[in-house]
């Protein structure tokens, strides 16, 4: 699937975003959600990090996907995942 790129809003942790698209005046709804994840004191390296990080998405849901993971702040990561669907259009 191609992507677009919209800008959201900063929005708080564990939200959800629906976006209605057509394609070939087909009517489809995206589903997205933003999870923040919260970095303690100790996870201070980027070494820690990813293991947060990585921790984090094998344990998520395996009804999303990983989207993106947003630039840290020194408290959090913001992390995108996209509901998967099963395609009833032609992936072009």
């Amino acid at each position: 699937m191609r992507e677009v790129v919209l800008q959201i809003p900063n929005i708080e942790a564990k939200q959800n975003i629906e976006i209605d698209v057509k394609i070939n005046g087909k009517k489809r709804t995206l589903k997205y959600r933003v999870e923040i994840v919260e970095l303690e004191g100790s996870e201070t390296d980027a070494e820690e990090r990813v293991d947060v990080l990585r921790r984090v998405i094998r344990e998520y849901d395996k009804n999303w996907e990983l989207i993106n993971i947003g630039a840290p702040s020194d408290t959090n990561i913001p992390i995108m995942f996209r509901k998967k669907t099963v395609m009833a259009l032609n992936q072009e």
